[in-house]
């Protein structure tokens, strides 16, 4: 099984399969490595898909002190995927995050943009509704708590049940039982020091407006139009990277990339080779007035 090593000597189980410009991609806190298989089986048609699991989520290791989570941390572990799998030096990556792997996916642009040649945000934006930041942390608080106390099994039932995937649950029902039963075979102690030390402490989408209107890399933000949490932080996102695209799916839910596999991958598709051949040009400049 091949593994990276991160700079703490923490091991992340990585995948790559086909051939080209890679892509990597960055899971969300109820996935793994698994959850992108709708887009490693389309896409390793004409790229080389690298997909891993974070810290946390075995196979790779699950470090036991909470020192060992942050987000910057996270970043961090995406870039030594990428060192593992051969993507370093010039072969700039496009980095594709969902959820969790999306606010990775930012900091990764933010802070190795040498690294990255664009960036896909979905479901993006969780805690960032204006005014509700004490509630989100009691939330994360409560939901890295759950995990802890009541094991694996049970807690992942009730994390699926939450509203922001009742979609995917209705639409997909084997698909969404195949999503528990992965999510079921995580560790909660991976899950309890990854929600009170990443999720609960990373800053707000508006927090990082400043930083983000820097933010030249290529990016398209996708959400559902059900993710209620995170479309205040997708517009948010939308207003202050000076490249960034908005698609917003109709009557989806969070779980985008798997409830909508069809949509996600076209607009993916349309976006990295727009970006390939030099189209992508999300907000032109005016025309000089006469």
């Amino acid at each position: 099984m091949p593994y990276a090593t991160a700079g703490d000597g923490t091991r992340l189980y990585w995948e790559a399969s086909g051939s080209g410009a890679p892509l990597v991609f960055v899971h969300e806190y109820a996935g793994d490595y698994r959850s992108w298989e709708p887009q490693v089986r389309h896409f390793s048609r004409r790229y080389r898909c690298i997909t891993f699991n974070s810290r946390g989520y075995p196979p790779s290791d699950v470090p036991t002190a909470d020192a060992a989570y942050s987000q910057e941390i996270a970043r961090d572990d995406v870039i030594a995927v990428l060192d593992a799998a051969g993507a370093a030096g010039d072969a700039k990556a496009h980095v594709i995050g969902h959820s969790m792997g999306a606010y990775t996916t930012l900091h990764v642009g933010l802070d190795f943009p040498n690294r990255c040649r664009s960036l896909t945000v979905a479901g993006c934006g969780w805690g960032s509704q204006p005014g509700t930041r004490a509630t989100s942390v009691a939330l994360a608080r409560d939901i890295g708590e759950m995990f802890r106390k009541e094991g694996i099994a049970v807690a992942a039932r009730k994390y699926a049940d939450f509203a922001m995937r009742a979609q995917h649950r209705a639409k997909d029902p084997r698909g969404f039982e195949e999503f528990v039963r992965w999510m079921s075979e995580h560790s909660a102690e991976g899950h309890a020091f990854t929600m009170l030390n990443v999720q609960i402490k990373r800053p707000t989408i508006g927090e990082l407006e400043p930083r983000l209107r820097t933010l030249s890399l290529p990016t398209l933000i996708v959400l559902g139009d059900e993710d209620d949490a995170c479309v205040d932080g997708s517009l948010i996102m939308k207003r202050a990277i000076p490249n960034a695209g908005l698609l917003m799916l109709p009557c989806a839910g969070h779980t985008i990339n798997s409830e909508e596999p069809a949509a996600f991958n076209s607009a993916l598709a349309d976006f990295l080779s727009a970006v390939e051949n030099g189209r992508w040009r999300a907000r032109p400049p005016l025309p000089a007035s006469n």
